[in-house]
């Protein structure tokens, strides 16, 4: 039933990151249900689509309370071989069945969600024809995500969207100013813990785990020696190429990965803006575990007149808000939240961003750009609208869009041949230098 509320809040427009802690709080789950809850979610938006098809199928009318719709959705999803969440289907009936008794909106209930789900597990075809008929259900993602998806990459559409339901890898970044990547993988071998560093010569600190484990299991994880990055998030502090003693403006930090890894690289000195002034407390977390130092400071970066102190800087890295749309394999419930509508807003905020920071920047300084999106309007379009408005930027070699990818893997545990080296997320990256 806790699966079925989550799935349920996403549905009704919270985020996952928002509506779990609550959850979680108020049922005073320990660290073991917290993780089942998510993992179960997880399963359960990555195949919402097809849920939500198959029941619309098996009962065509609204079904109310919303929760018994969620509890139903939850089950389905559960009731499929291929979900990655193995369990007998009489095991399913029955627990949805005794969830709704335990429940008192939905103790009358007991019997319809027995007829759904036998009607469901009765008809083997079901799920071909619904897939068949409808975008969202063949792809677990909204129409107009698809649409969009298919218009930009007309040969890898479909790849894309079948890495997002795909579990994701877990990726280390080794802080190699307490120890060497070489000798971390050692450290992670002593423990159990098997894994591989990418072939890119551009993620020299990253290892990707063979399976995930918890940070509690990663040796020296409290002392600073590792952090959890994905690979694509990794690229950005090398691509700036900060120099020691520069000065940097990491202008939308939180939760600070990548202003960390800035101080991992050299020394410089960091302004690590965010307007979240709670979200700006995780930065100071994460400097304060690795051993590193930035100056924080909550503040719009769009109005640099509230905290700019005049002095140029030498290098800014401008990780924009955006749709998040390279990154729902890691967190399926962005694309239930995401609306066609809201790219064009982003997209505009971007924009002022850009504007309002290149100002700051010193000549022969590089400004980065970077988002976790897969869609044009937020990648390869903002950065050829930026290059026309401003004649003194200069283009300079980044690897542009990055699309999520993950290696496919034989029944024995190794990869087979795939054209995806190593496990990301979703990303595009431009890098200006100004000209004079």
């Amino acid at each position: 039933m806790a699966c079925a509320q989550l799935v349920g809040d996403v549905q009704e427009g919270a985020s996952l990151a928002t509506a779990l802690p609550q959850s979680a709080a108020r049922g005073k789950w320990d660290a073991a249900q917290r993780g089942a809850a998510q993992a179960l979610s997880f399963a359960v938006l990555r195949h919402l689509g097809t849920a939500r098809a198959a029941l619309s199928a098996l009962h065509p009318k609204a079904i109310h309370p919303p929760l018994l719709r969620d509890v139903l959705h939850t089950a389905l999803v559960l009731l499929r071989p291929d979900t990655g969440v193995h369990y007998a289907a009489h095991t399913v009936v029955n627990q949805a069945v005794e969830a709704c008794k335990r429940t008192p909106a939905l103790r009358h209930a007991g019997g319809f969600v027995n007829a759904v789900l036998r009607r469901f597990i009765a008809s083997p075809d079901l799920l071909d024809t619904v897939c068949a008929a409808s975008n969202e259900a063949r792809w677990n993602h909204p129409p107009w995500w698809v649409e969009t998806l298919q218009a930009a990459y007309p040969q890898r559409w479909q790849d894309v969207l079948q890495v997002a339901q795909r579990q994701p890898a877990m990726t280390l970044r080794v802080n190699t100013r307490r120890i060497s990547r070489a000798d971390y993988q050692l450290e992670l071998s002593a423990c159990g813990l098997h894994s591989m560093a990418p072939k890119d010569a551009l993620l020299d600190q990253a290892l990707i785990l063979q399976q995930p484990a918890a940070v509690e299991r990663l040796p020296g994880f409290d002392v600073g020696w590792v952090s959890v990055q994905d690979a694509a998030a990794q690229y950005a502090a090398t691509l700036l190429d900060v120099q020691p003693g520069q000065r940097v403006l990491d202008a939308c930090a939180a939760p600070g990965g990548k202003t960390a890894h800035l101080l991992e690289r050299a020394d410089c000195t960091v302004l690590a803006l965010d307007k979240d002034a709670q979200r700006l407390h995780r930065v100071d977390d994460t400097l304060r575990r690795l051993g590193l130092q930035a100056n924080t400071l909550a503040a719009d970066a769009a109005h640099p007149a509230a905290w700019w102190d005049g002095q140029r800087f030498d290098r800014i890295l401008l990780d924009a808000p955006c749709s998040a749309s390279g990154i729902s394999r890691r967190h399926p419930d962005i694309r239930w939240l995401r609306r066609a509508t809201d790219i064009p807003a982003l997209a505009a905020t971007q924009t002022a961003l850009l504007d309002a920071l290149w100002p700051l920047l010193q000549t022969g300084g590089k400004l980065l750009y970077a988002t976790c999106s897969v869609f044009p309007q937020e990648g390869a379009q903002q950065a050829a609208a930026f290059l026309a408005r401003h004649a003194d930027a200069i283009a300079s070699p980044a690897p542009g869009q990055l699309l999520p990818q993950e290696p496919q893997h034989s029944g024995d545990g190794n990869a087979a041949a795939s054209p995806a080296s190593h496990s990301q997320d979703g990303f595009y990256y431009a890098l200006f230098t100004k000209s004079s």
